[in-house]
């Protein structure tokens, strides 16, 4: 495999009561081996004219390889031609230098408004297809380009929305009037180079993922397109959940670091956001709303999330110190009580937690707890088993998913952590994402050995799943390091994903 190839070209003139505009696609695939890579389509229209146009991301084929595409449009006006006939390259270039894909020099070809040529020696190859699914998109549209000399007699997707517990078959249609049909283009179909287009559609309903390949019958012969044997999948956006510990507005450079919070959110574009030692002024116990700090990063972000906080006791002998979930979307229900021993609010071991439910799209109820618990000595394991109690009694058969959020103040591998586990309740879910052969021997198979495993994981801020759940991360990460956004506090932060399974 080359480091660039080519798969298809489409070149497109509409005629719309908008005007004339070309359309030119180019995909590609590239090896994803190295991060500093730039891919360029260099081309000319018939005014000889050399530009360069550069390609995006589209999406990860299988390890060690990547979609690409690049897409550019021209309007025809009284002092501009369209581009019409064009010859092309691509070009890769690393720091470890560049290579191309032009036919050894030749330059591949495509004329003004032939539809799609392939590149690749296929009989059938998914075309135009998109890398993720909408919101609100129920009807996936399907193009499939097949060689007409193949004289197809069928062509079909086979999909799933459940991981094949169930399969459907849906048929492609040939329509010689395809371009005219989608883009009131004049393209032939089949066209000069021996290209037909098909066309199907998948009705998905509320689904959250698909995943398809495509098959083409010929005298009983079949050939496949499943996407090198990864099949082709795509998904709706996943629960974006963020965790952090914000320290009482203990931090130089407080305001600042509060912008570089709200940035976060909105750049990471988190649904939840579970905060501790969320702070407001003392003001005799009566508190400051407006000092509130998970109120001021909320104030920040572009839209204000929902905002659900609570506090526990006196902090740092000036500030009502609590906890908060701030969630895109709306509460179902909303709670807040102690689960520790003591409920004085002039002491620091009590502990109040606070509780959200919400309606996650696609992905239906969730429970989102945000708890600050005390060290193993001071009466952890009392608190996290009032939590656990009380997590279990807003289970129904409508909840999806329970999330245990925040500083647990237990170490991965310690006595608390060891509680945990033991608890066979709930799943370490940064584990479950980063380190897939530690989280098996701790969490599944419960090695006799296990706490030997974490040693090096200082963690002491969680998110738990129950393991009865309907969802699973896909992936997990740092925030607020010296290299992601910076310090904000003397804790980092955790941003997990979260998909249906």
């Amino acid at each position: 495999m080359d480091k660039i190839q080519l798969l298809y070209v489409e070149n497109v003139i509409t005629r719309k009561k908008t005007g004339v505009q070309q359309t030119l696609v180019f995909f590609m695939q590239v090896e994803s081996s190295s991060y500093d890579k730039r891919i360029d389509v260099l081309w000319a229209g018939e005014d000889g004219d050399w530009q360069t146009l550069p390609a995006n991301y589209h999406s990860k084929l299988e390890h060690d390889q990547e979609y690409w595409q690049a897409q550019v449009s021209f309007q025809l006006s009284p002092a501009k031609s369209l581009p019409g006939n064009i010859r092309f390259g691509l070009r890769c270039r690393t720091s470890a230098g560049e290579c191309w894909d032009n036919k050894q020099g030749l330059n591949y070809s495509s004329q003004a408004d032939s539809g799609i040529k392939v590149a690749c020696a296929v009989p059938v190859l998914n075309t135009g297809f998109t890398n993720k699914l909408e919101d609100g998109q129920k009807n996936i549209p399907i193009t499939v380009a097949v060689d007409k000399f193949i004289d197809a007699d069928q062509v079909t997707v086979h999909w799933t929305t459940d991981n094949w517990r169930h399969t459907h078959k849906t048929p492609c249609h040939f329509k010689r009037t395809y371009w005219d049909k989608e883009s009131l283009s004049n393209a032939r179909n089949p066209n000069q180079y021996g290209v037909a287009a098909w066309k199907g559609w998948l009705r998905i309903g509320q689904a959250f993922r698909l995943e398809y390949s495509i098959s083409l019958e010929r005298h009983g012969q079949v050939f496949w397109d499943n996407n090198r044997g990864k099949n082709y999948s795509l998904s709706r956006e996943p629960l974006k959940v963020l965790i952090l510990n914000l320290h009482c507005y203990q931090e130089d450079n407080q305001d600042y670091k509060f912008s570089q919070i709200a940035k976060a959110i909105d750049e990471l574009n988190a649904d939840v956001v579970c905060l501790q030692e969320v702070a407001e002024l003392w003001n005799g116990g009566a508190g400051d709303w407006a000092s509130n700090s998970a109120r001021i990063i909320n104030d920040r972000l572009p839209t204000p999330y929902h905002i659900h906080t609570d506090w526990s006791h006196l902090g740092f002998d000036k500030y009502r110190e609590g906890v908060a979930i701030l969630s895109k979307y709306p509460f179902v229900k909303q709670d807040a009580r102690y689960v520790s021993d003591s409920h004085d609010a002039y002491s620091i071991h009590s502990r109040k937690v606070v509780m959200a439910q919400i309606k996650a799209p696609y992905m239906g109820r969730v429970n989102v707890f945000s708890a600050h618990l005390s060290w193993w000595e001071d009466g952890f394991a009392g608190q996290f088993k009032r939590l656990c109690e009380w997590a279990e009694t807003q289970q129904s058969a409508h909840v999806g998913a329970t999330l245990l959020c925040g500083d647990f103040n237990i170490a991965a591998g310690s006595e608390g952590y060891h509680l945990v586990v033991d608890g066979h309740q709930y799943d370490d879910q940064y584990l479950a994402a980063n380190s897939e052969g530690v989280f098996e021997k701790i969490f599944r198979v419960n090695d006799p050995h296990w706490q030997d495993y974490p040693s090096d994981d200082y963690r002491i801020d969680y998110i738990f799943l129950n393991k009865t759940s309907e969802l699973h991360v896909t992936s997990a990460r740092v925030l607020f390091t010296d290299q992601d956004y910076g310090r904000v506090s003397d804790h980092c932060g955790y941003f997990m994903t979260f998909e249906p399974k």
